[in-house]
């Protein structure tokens, strides 16, 4: 059962991250819930706050995401975070949401 990233994979995420302008991060890294497995979503989060305030887009989708980041403290740091993790991937994919259809009804 894998509960958090290690050290190798914190290093090519960081690596990866360092070379992007934007980033949608939806899903935390491990049970970060518990802090023993909390390591590698920390650091995740500790580097997309980093890159945020060198401009890159940092967009935070779904709930746990979010809850990660608060529980960092860096919830203000990142460009956007929203709730709707599942629908946030959806809408990136083209799939038309229900709630958005509405919309161009009203």
């Amino acid at each position: 059962m894998g509960l958090d990233i290690g050290p190798d994979s914190i290093k090519t995420f960081g690596e990866a991250l360092d070379k992007t302008q934007t980033v949608i991060w939806n899903g935390p890294m491990g049970v970060f819930e518990f802090d023993k497995f909390a390591v590698g979503t920390e650091t995740i989060a500790k580097k997309l706050a980093e890159l945020s305030g060198k401009g890159v887009t940092t967009i935070i989708g779904g709930g746990d995401s979010v809850a990660a980041v608060e529980k960092v403290g860096l919830a203000d740091k990142m460009s956007h975070i929203s709730t709707g993790g599942g629908a946030s991937l959806e809408l990136l994919e083209g799939k038309p949401l229900p709630g958005v259809l509405a919309l161009d009804d009203a």
